[in-house]
């Protein structure tokens, strides 16, 4: 009879122990999977939010402000020597060390001008560039495309009466209201945009910009790097980083990291006692078993490799229902820890050959000692039980 025969049948022989042994090893396994799968997951939510963020770094002119304050009264600022910030100097951003992490540069001149008897804020635009930046635009209508075609947010469509489709004029010349923005809950609400070109035609602004937006958000983005090296290359501009949610969300995420490292650690080690248990048990049991196996010629290895093969298979077992256990719940866990609802869970083959390997090693590690007490047994004390 081989030893792997002999394995297979006591575990027939004993199926709710090893059932147990199997069901106690499958929850670690599972447990890890579970916690290990959420993390990326999450990460991988928060850097696909992180890109639809917008910008994360701002580009301003440079100016000098003085507050003015009288009797404890404030009497608000004045600005004094302001600069603007050339057009073609935005090119010089695209070649910053750290010029890969650049997802988008969405240039912007700002001004005020009356349509319809209303003050509204037009703001130019490149637009293929602007919504790639604002992914969570919602438009009604279509996008602009053409030099003559407008964006209103929601409030300005109220208070200029205009929808998509309607014809606008600003300082003489015609546009078409190509879409209406659906409400934000920001200042893009107020807004008019227009292509760039147009509006610093008609601002005079030509080759100027009032300030610019960089799309460089992600986990590992060097974001302090890519502002000193902008404000390197633009003296006469401010460049400053907007992170503070990016960076509080990283913080969350990393404190989840860890508690997670310290339950997976406590769960291998109740795994790893469940199994020392049972399998000391299971030894203990087949007292009179081994002595026959040593009495009629098996040497100390065979019995180790038996009992070692036994736990190796209920490791393995162990680890592919941990792993199947662990993405279930995984996955029913998501909706409810993610950033978003749409969050997609990380199917990695890492993580499934890393369970089956991980219960493996915990198996065997867990019955050596076990099977080494097994091996030594003196035969004729064993014997005596018959």
């Amino acid at each position: 009879m081989k030893l792997h025969t002999i394995s297979i049948n006591n575990l027939k022989r004993r199926k709710a122990k090893m059932a147990f042994l199997t069901i106690g090893l499958m929850v670690g396994i599972a447990t890890i999977v579970t916690l290990v799968t959420l993390t990326r997951s999450m990460s991988n939510d928060i850097e696909r939010k992180m890109d639809e963020f917008g910008a994360n770094i701002l580009i301003t002119p440079q100016s000098n402000g003085l507050s003015m304050n009288y009797g404890g009264i404030s009497l608000g600022g004045v600005t004094f020597d302001q600069r603007e910030i050339k057009q073609e100097d935005l090119d010089k951003v695209r070649k910053i060390k750290n010029n890969k992490n650049i997802s988008a540069i969405s240039p912007k001149v700002l001004g005020g001008v009356k349509i319809n008897g209303h003050d509204v804020l037009l703001v130019g635009v490149d637009f293929a560039a602007e919504l790639k930046m604002k992914q969570w635009w919602q438009i009604f209508g279509a996008e602009p495309k053409g030099e003559n075609d407008i964006l209103l947010g929601s409030d300005a469509s109220n208070t200029l009466n205009a929808s998509s489709g309607d014809t606008i004029e600003i300082k003489g010349e015609k546009f078409k209201v190509a879409g209406v923005l659906n409400q934000t809950g920001s200042q893009d609400d107020s807004l008019v945009f227009a292509s760039l070109p147009k509006v610093q035609k008609i601002l005079g602004k030509e080759g100027k910009i009032t300030m610019a937006e960089v799309a460089a958000l992600c986990s590992g983005c060097p974001i302090g790097d890519m502002v000193n090296q902008i404000a390197e290359l633009l003296p006469d501009s401010k460049v400053s980083a907007i992170q503070q949610v990016v960076a509080g969300r990283l913080k969350a995420l990393d404190q989840f990291k860890r508690f997670s490292y310290a339950m997976a650690g406590v769960v291998v080690f109740i795994g790893s006692l469940i199994v020392f248990v049972t399998m000391m048990g299971s030894v203990n049991e087949r007292t009179t078993e081994i002595g026959v196996f040593r009495a009629i010629g098996f040497r100390k290895s065979h019995i180790m490799r038996i009992i070692l093969l036994e736990a190796a298979l209920v490791s393995i077992l162990a680890g592919l229902l941990g792993y199947a256990a662990g993405m279930g719940g995984a996955k029913l866990a998501l909706p409810f820890m993610a950033e978003s609802k749409n969050a997609h869970l990380v199917w990695d083959t890492t993580i499934a050959f890393g369970s089956v390997g991980l219960a493996l090693i915990l198996g065997i590690l867990a019955s050596l000692y076990p099977a080494l007490h097994a091996s030594k047994m003196d035969p004729t004390e064993a014997l005596r039980a018959l």
